[in-house]
């Protein structure tokens, strides 16, 4: 209903697809689904439940899924060495169960109309760049996850991929928040971090997720692509 999820929910629009957003806040997202015209079905897919709800409603609206945009999750966390069990518990329902549940609930009809799999995942999964450790963790995990079930849903004709941002700034991020608090911190971090000096936008990350998920990158799967402006790189 925000950020990344919603750009790439605007870009697929624009290729032609049939669009239907999920979210957990039920007034934000109606807000969003109307400004694109689209249904919008609020549901928790961090539960099994909430997650099959979700395919099953698409199902009944358009009879398939053939793509599925894996984009919950929060680096809103404790900071490095103050984790307990309740937070990597919330973190790795936010940043993987999601997706894994997802998976899971859509994998048939995916399996049916060779379908196309895209998590959202993070630079954080890749290194260690001092966020939460409980988040670097879990994204780590959700890459993993991606990397290893590619082989058994590829029987089944179904692409995975994960695309890995770095930082994206985008009203009501948590780059918004910092930029407020501290901002020539947030300047020097850029020209320190990153080759390219300056935050990426929602559209840039949603132009990649569409290619990833088009039949033109028909030959890629199990992959994380790094999307970072040359964060890691540099």
């Amino acid at each position: 209903s925000r950020g990344i999820g919603l750009a790439i929910a605007e870009a697929l629009i624009q290729e032609g697809c049939i669009v239907v957003l999920n979210g957990r806040n039920a007034e934000r997202l109606a807000s969003a689904a109307k400004s694109l015209g689209v249904t919008g079905i609020a549901c928790d897919v961090t539960q099994e439940e909430g997650a099959s709800s979700l395919v099953n409603a698409v199902v009944a609206l358009h009879g398939r899924v053939d793509i599925l945009i894996s984009n919950v999750g929060s680096g809103n966390s404790v900071p490095p060495g103050q984790e307990n069990w309740t937070e990597w518990d919330r973190m790795l329902g936010l940043n993987l169960r999601a997706a894994v549940n997802s998976v899971n609930a859509a994998r048939a009809t995916l399996a049916a109309n060779n379908g196309v799999v895209l998590c959202i995942s993070s630079i954080c999964g890749s290194a260690a760049l001092g966020a939460p450790i409980a988040y670097s963790a879990a994204k780590a995990a959700l890459n993993s996850y991606v990397r290893g079930v590619s082989r058994v849903l590829a029987t089944e004709g179904v692409r995975i991929n994960a695309l890995a941002p770095g930082n994206v700034l985008f009203e009501g991020s948590n780059w918004e928040k910092h930029i407020h608090h501290n901002p020539q911190a947030v300047n020097d971090l850029l020209k320190r971090e990153v080759a390219l000096q300056r935050f990426g936008r929602a559209d840039e990350i949603a132009n990649i997720a569409t290619f990833m998920c088009s039949a033109k990158n028909s030959f890629m799967t199990g992959e994380i692509v790094v999307v970072d402006g040359g964060q890691l790189r540099s």
